[in-house]
């Protein structure tokens, strides 16, 4: 049995529970962090000595963190077809752009612009930053809009792990207030991505308790 520890309102929980979901495993999943605690706690150190959140633990296997590995675990384990293909060049073009979703789109859109908006005192955001970090976010979007006018997923023509840690931010980027630039590619890629009954369950999830 899968379990994981992470509350339904973090980004990187999200990314892996929309995970599980489109592999039809079963879970078990415990909110730890933010508003629930937990991380604090010497059981929750010996899991992850980084207190944070998700923690994937599978069967009587160590326990895993670090959102991209366990996301590649459960591939490696659980996966088929073009969600994590067995040929390793068709595979590396999925991981390429896992990884670039990670570094480029979640880290450059959570704390720069999604904590800023939502996470900060109305009356103490920095608008011209926020308007600054959007720009910034915004020319990274411009790759997958260009990559989208080519292919209906971020990989290619199936549907990969590569959309999952791209797209899972997607949601709170289009429901945020924010001016946000025509890219007609992204959105179309991501009102299919909002039929997906797993996108729906497990990113589609209100951040009410996250506002200042």
């Amino acid at each position: 049995m899968l379990v994981i520890w992470g509350r339904k309102t973090s980004s990187n929980v999200q990314a892996l529970m929309w995970c599980v979901g489109e592999l039809d495993l079963h879970v078990v999943r415990h909110d730890v962090g933010h508003r629930y605690g937990g991380t604090d706690t010497a059981a929750f150190y010996a899991l992850n000595p980084n207190r944070t959140v998700p923690v994937l633990q599978d069967g009587d296997n160590p326990a895993l963190w670090e959102t991209g590995a366990i996301l590649r675990y459960l591939a490696n384990r659980y996966a088929t077809g073009g969600f994590w293909p067995e040929d390793l060049l068709a595979r590396t073009e999925v991981d390429r752009w896992a990884e670039w979703a990670k570094l480029n789109i979640a880290l450059g859109f959570t704390a720069p612009v999604f904590w800023r908006v939502v996470r900060t005192p109305e009356a103490e955001r920095d608008l011209r930053a926020i308007d600054t970090a959007v720009t910034a976010f915004e020319q990274k979007l411009d790759i997958a809009e260009q990559q989208l006018a080519k292919h209906p997923f971020l990989a290619g023509e199936a549907f990969s792990l590569a959309d999952i840690q791209f797209g899972h931010v997607l949601y709170r980027y289009y429901d945020i207030e924010i001016n946000r630039k025509p890219l007609p590619n992204l959105h179309a890629y991501y009102a299919r991505l909002i039929q997906r009954p797993a996108f729906q369950e497990h990113v589609m999830v209100s951040y009410d308790e996250l506002r200042a």
